[in-house]
């Protein structure tokens, strides 16, 4: 018998992916995202509950997933994360945070686990939720976790904490916070990493060294010209000078190329390119025009390209613009990672034995990796920007903060 899930803000079903991997069943889905409800009706027959989850009452949830308080195996689910985000720490530093209306999703998930009172439970979040002095987040929720216990007689204990997919066979470097934890009290024990850099010790023993891009997209057919991959916008044409598995960095007088910016005076990602031999950098929700990892073929990442870099079971269908589909993926937690949470807390909190195998949706190695593609000598459009800037100064000395100052003035 599938253990059953209860998924919240499920997105295009990343988290969902995983667990179905591991032999969980989606009893209901929620996501107040239409583009998103959409691709899940399409691509699966879980029920889909679709708005925003504060209007959407915990008995419509259990009712859907045909439940009764109790009986779901485990809620899971990855609240929007952006008063939490890395992006806006730094944008706002000693912001709300926690008073963000949008934090407000700590709050309804608290409410849903409250009422349907899983056996265990899963959330995902950005690593900001849980900054040293700044873990406002994970404190409201054990906060609330007390409280249910309290008024429920229930034992849910929680453990939390920070994991690289890349660690656990994901071709992509992307860090989360997972929040796991037990209706009995049981103490979940995250799995050991299994996957490492190629120059670690670990790899150089023997072990697991990390999937490369290569290894997520080696065997899929070349991609045809798509006007939606096009990469757009002013600094379109400088792209193809850039080396694999360099960004604007490598324009700079410390890097190999011609001194077109200053040294740390754009934002890292800023025309970054992946690299066969290496996992992928964080794949972008919503990316600027100018905002990588772009492919080194000089375009964005296909659909199809993405959904691997993420692990997604292959064969998804999308009718949507490619916008949409890397909001959505973008988004999401990567499978293989979900994958191998669930297989854990299938043995640890049900007792089910012969699931702690290697995740099913690791890519394999791919073997040997072709030479980086050939760069583009810089366009002449460009060459009036050399030794036209400089290195930035130092934290809190960059031209924004001057301008902050300057307005506080």
């Amino acid at each position: 018998m599938k253990l059953k899930a209860i998924s919240l803000f499920t997105g295009i079903g990343g988290l969902d992916f995983g667990f179905e991997a591991a032999g969980y069943e989606t009893r209901v889905a929620l996501d107040f995202d239409p583009v998103a409800c959409a691709t899940v009706r399409l691509n699966r027959d879980w029920p889909v509950l679709e708005g925003p989850i504060g209007e959407i009452s915990s008995e419509l949830i259990l009712k859907t997933a045909r439940l009764e308080p109790g009986e779901a195996d485990i809620l899971i689910g990855g609240p929007p994360c952006q008063p939490f985000s890395k992006s806006g720490y730094w944008a706002r530093g000693d912001s709300r945070r926690l008073s963000d209306p949008r934090a407000d999703t700590l709050t309804e998930y608290l409410r849903v686990l409250r009422d349907t009172r899983p056996k265990a439970f899963l959330l995902e979040n950005v690593p900001g939720l849980a900054y040293r002095g700044k873990s406002e987040g994970i404190e409201a929720l054990k906060a609330g976790v007390e409280e249910i216990n309290r008024d429920l007689g229930t034992n849910y204990a929680l453990e939390f904490r920070a994991l690289n997919s890349a660690d656990y066979g994901v071709p992509q470097l992307r860090e989360r916070v997972f929040i796991i934890g037990s209706s009995e009290g049981k103490r979940f024990k995250f799995p050991a990493q299994t996957h490492f850099r190629p120059d670690s010790e670990e790899a150089l023993a023997g072990g697991e060294a990390h999937r490369t891009t290569w290894d997520a997209l080696a065997d899929l057919a070349p991609v045809k010209d798509n006007a939606s991959l096009r990469v757009k916008g002013k600094w379109a044409d400088l792209l193809p000078s850039i080396p694999e598995g360099h960004n604007y960095l490598w324009h700079t007088d410390r890097g190999g190329g011609v001194p077109l910016f200053g040294w740390r005076r754009r934002y890292w990602n800023f025309l970054l390119k992946l690299a066969k031999d290496k996992p992928s950098w964080t794949i972008q929700a919503q990316p600027g025009p100018a905002t990588g990892p772009f492919h080194w073929e000089n375009r964005r990442l296909s659909a199809e390209e993405l959904c691997r870099l993420q692990t997604f079971p292959d064969g998804l269908r999308f009718e949507c613009g490619h916008a949409d589909i890397q909001k959505m993926v973008g988004n999401a937690v990567p499978s293989a990672l979900a994958e191998t949470l669930a297989r854990e807390v299938a043995a640890q909190f049900f007792g089910v034995r012969g699931v702690l195998r290697p995740a099913t949706l690791i890519p394999a190695v791919q073997g040997s990796i072709p030479s980086p593609a050939r760069r583009l000598p810089v366009a002449k459009k460009f060459l009036h920007l050399v030794d036209s800037d400089s290195a930035h100064p130092g934290t809190g000395l960059g031209r924004g903060a001057i301008f902050r100052d300057s307005e506080a003035a």
